[in-house]
């Protein structure tokens, strides 16, 4: 055979045996669960930020910077909602590259898949009873976001995947928000096909059984920056590009129109300083434009402890991006200030 089998992995049952929620957390996850609801349906006018590293590599640094977040999201809760980034699993263009703590628990070790999945449950589970928050992940690979279902407020489909059916489908049962981003062309028409698809009823093959779903009408849009032809990329976080969006919404018979604007990746060109001048300009067209705020639910923030980003040696800095880079807490903390002041 061309694949060979490395382990048997324990099913999504026996691993949250191992590893349960308490009914104490599982409380917490309702609640917030149902805040982050009451935006997308329009019934809560906070704005959502999901904010935190480009990928959870470390559990120790990860669980300090959310509970550092979680101190900002008690003293602006009044207008915000902020759901920490923990991506554990990372698509990457050409398959090379570090692709998160599922495949390597330990960056500078060989991948170990079955440890990978332990180590992803614990650092989520530990995340959420130091923090009293519940998180964002993608869902990079359908079958595998059983391990997680219990524990995640928020799902993002990335550009790479939101064209596969298998990913449309799975969202398609989910009952969290789920964000379609659009791809990387950056083609709006593609990124609300899945959306439509998304909030569809389905039939088909789940993790070996026939599985029926109703549809995800808390499925929405991300808006990531596409690339042309060149790649050179193109941003879509304009007033114009928002506008086109609303318009486009409006001709499609979906529910609880909804978008987020993710200031980093083609928006940015990765440059991640360019993040705090991003979501200004987001933010202003939500107050010039009425309908464009009702459209605008949040944006996405990649941010860690440490500024830029650094490459996987032996001796790393603690709470530094060694994926793409990303903002520094100071200016995380200044930058989630400002979000309230100006929604």
């Amino acid at each position: 055979m061309s694949i060979q089998m490395n382990s048997h992995l324990p099913a999504p049952d026996a691993l949250k045996a191992e590893f349960p929620l308490s009914a104490e957390l599982q409380a917490l996850k309702r609640r917030r669960d149902e805040q982050i609801r009451a935006v997308f349906t329009g019934e809560s006018d906070k704005f959502i930020v999901i904010v935190g590293p480009c990928s959870a590599d470390n559990e120790d640094s990860v669980c300090d910077y959310v509970s550092r977040l979680a101190k900002l999201n008690g003293e602006l809760s009044e207008k915000l909602i902020l759901i920490p980034r923990i991506y554990t699993n990372k698509p990457r263009t050409t398959g090379a590259g570090y692709k998160g703590m599922l495949h390597q628990p330990s960056p500078d070790k060989a991948p170990d898949l079955l440890h990978g999945l332990i180590a992803i449950r614990k650092m989520h589970l530990r995340a959420m009873r130091e923090s009293g928050l519940t998180a964002a992940d993608e869902m990079l690979y359908p079958e595998n976001r059983s391990y997680l279902d219990d524990l995640l407020s928020y799902e993002a489909v990335g550009a790479r995947s939101v064209e596969n059916q298998q990913h449309r489908l799975v969202a398609s049962g989910m009952e969290i928000p789920v964000g379609m981003k659009n791809p990387t062309s950056g083609d709006f028409s593609v990124m609300l096909n899945s959306v439509q698809a998304a909030q569809s009823a389905h039939r088909f093959l789940y993790r070996g059984y026939d599985v029926s779903t109703n549809g995800n009408e808390l499925a929405h849009v991300i808006l990531r920056g596409g690339v042309d032809k060149y790649g050179t990329c193109i941003p879509n976080y304009h007033y114009e590009d928002l506008l086109r969006l609303w318009d486009m919404y409006k001709l499609r018979d979906l529910k609880n129109p909804a978008a987020i604007v993710d200031a980093n990746h083609s928006n940015s060109d990765k440059k991640y300083k360019e993040q705090i001048r991003i979501v200004g300009e987001v933010m202003y067209s939500r107050r010039y434009n009425a309908d464009l705020k009702k459209l605008v639910k949040g944006v996405m923030i990649e941010s860690y402890i440490e500024e830029g980003c650094q490459p996987i040696t032996a001796e790393r800095v603690y709470g530094k991006s060694i994926t793409d880079p990303c903002l520094g807490w100071e200016d995380t903390e200044k930058l989630l200030y400002k979000i309230a002041e100006e929604c």
